[in-house]
């Protein structure tokens, strides 16, 4: 195996690196398709998430939708059931209806927890009623991110299904 120099190693590591990073960034049909999937949960006002809970799916509503960094986030309290089965198992689904367009969406994939202070305050910023019982600083805010390899179908009557990946 041939030896690098402390330079050239250094400068290796940092270009694999910089690659990785890249790679891991959400390419731009993606960062458009998360905007699509944002779009449509905006427009429905409440969407509703299902967890797991041991052998019991749990429902419930939500509000909360933004996409940061071209990836689709959630937002919910670390003190709450919900946050716990996310942690248990990641895998969830949403599901929202828009009543004027007769159309619903499902979303299923695996939710990532994101602790960084500028991803919660990019969610309060999007969602000012949240600053009311939540701060980008407590330990409280969490918000999560859908992992690659979610999908969501946005079906209708009448009308072939949407398919989106994000």
């Amino acid at each position: 195996m041939k030896k690098l120099c402390g330079l050239c190693f250094a400068t290796a590591v940092m270009l694999t690196g910089a690659a990785a990073a890249a790679d891991d960034a959400p390419s731009l049909e993606k960062q458009r398709n998360a905007e699509t999937v944002c779009a449509f949960l905006k427009e429905a006002g409440v969407y509703y998430l299902a967890t797991v809970d041991g052998d019991q799916p749990r429902v419930r509503p939500f509000g909360t939708a933004l996409v940061y960094e071209g990836r689709l986030y959630i937002q919910t309290g670390r003190k709450k059931k919900v946050s716990q089965q996310i942690a248990r198992n990641g895998k969830v689904e949403i599901c929202a209806f828009i009543p004027a367009k007769k159309q619903w969406l499902r979303l299923s994939g695996k939710l990532v927890d994101d602790d960084r202070r500028e991803a919660k305050q990019a969610m309060l910023d999007a969602h000012p009623t949240l600053k009311r019982m939540y701060s980008a600083d407590d330990s409280n805010t969490q918000v999560l991110y859908f992992a690659p390899g979610a999908a969501a179908t946005i079906e209708s009557f009448g009308t072939p299904p949407v398919v989106i990946e994000l």
